[in-house]
């Protein structure tokens, strides 16, 4: 029987536009089993949100930010499965079948998928090479392909930490959960498009710096993996020289060049302490390559 699947999209009404895309990426899927989209306003007013007549819009009632909106749409939703997308993101033709179709297939609980990078009128594939991710392979590597857009799981396994501070990293903490159940299934092929330059979290480094520290203290085993330990602390470096704390910078730097000697994220922060370069620069060169820091 195919499973019926909940949409989930949080928004706060301030690109209208781009919500309408998304809201219709899902209601095109060719999904045989019934699907429902839940639009949950965060911050706005359901009235002001312009979508379909079939899409319900919801207030958020739980914490304000994206947690609590994510939250506020699974308690909503009365399907099999639970799916995110994010409202400036777009699924592709064939994601929920090829998702759906894995866990039937190979006994998951929760899947993801690989995503198409859009930055600057440029779109970068970014895949796993593979179709299973363990918890192992979330601490080594933030893998940016599983991605928020792209979850879909079993509704009631799993809700989001609304903790999280300014709502950073709240999709990592779910992914690793996830993983730490059962292994996360994966089908290798980019069917999201994830629209970066646009985020609302993008260059918030007090938040961000401030999402690190509760994974850390949250997930212990990310100090623990040397190149997953050096990850992150070259990404709080990054994040205090972007705030102009050089003094932070420096200390995060050389504890990720100790944690793994070729970390490339510590002399990049290093750079961005000194002025050589400005943080948006560095991130504007990643990201039209498909990366982030």
């Amino acid at each position: 029987m195919t499973p019926s699947v909940g949409v989930v999209i949080p928004t706060r009404g301030d690109r209208q536009a781009q919500l309408r895309e998304a809201v219709e990426s899902a209601l095109a899927q060719d999904h045989p089993g019934r699907l429902s989209v839940v639009v949950v306003a965060d911050g706005a007013a359901p009235r002001d949100i312009e979508v379909p007549s079939c899409v319900r819009v919801l207030p958020n009632t739980r914490a304000p930010g994206l947690p609590g909106a994510r939250n506020t749409g699974i308690a909503a939703c009365d399907t099999d499965l639970v799916a995110f997308c994010d409202d400036d993101d777009v699924w592709l033709p064939g994601k929920l079948a090829a998702q759906t179709r894995a866990l039937g297939e190979r006994g998951g609980e929760f899947a993801s998928c690989g995503i198409e990078v859009e930055y600057a009128h440029r779109r970068v594939a970014r895949l796993a090479g593979c179709d299973t991710v363990t918890a192992g392979d979330l601490v080594r590597s933030r893998m940016v392909m599983v991605h928020s857009s792209t979850f879909l799981f079993e509704r009631g396994a799993l809700w989001v930490d609304e903790s999280a501070p300014g709502g950073q990293n709240e999709d990592w903490d779910l992914a690793l959960r996830a993983a730490g159940r059962r292994p996360i299934t994966h089908v290798d092929r980019p069917l999201v498009r994830v629209r970066w330059g646009g985020s609302h979290y993008v260059a918030r480094w007090a938040d961000r710096i401030a999402g690190l520290d509760w994974m850390l203290a949250r997930h212990p085993e990310l100090a623990v993996d040397p190149r997953g330990a050096a990850r992150v602390y070259g990404q709080l470096a990054f994040g205090h020289a972007a705030l102009g704390h050089r003094r932070e910078a420096v200390r995060w730097a050389v504890r990720a060049m100790g944690a793994r000697a070729g970390e490339p994220r510590a002399p990049i922060a290093l750079a961005v302490a000194a002025g050589l370069i400005s943080a948006p620069a560095v991130l504007s060169a990643l990201h039209r390559r498909g990366h982030g820091i």
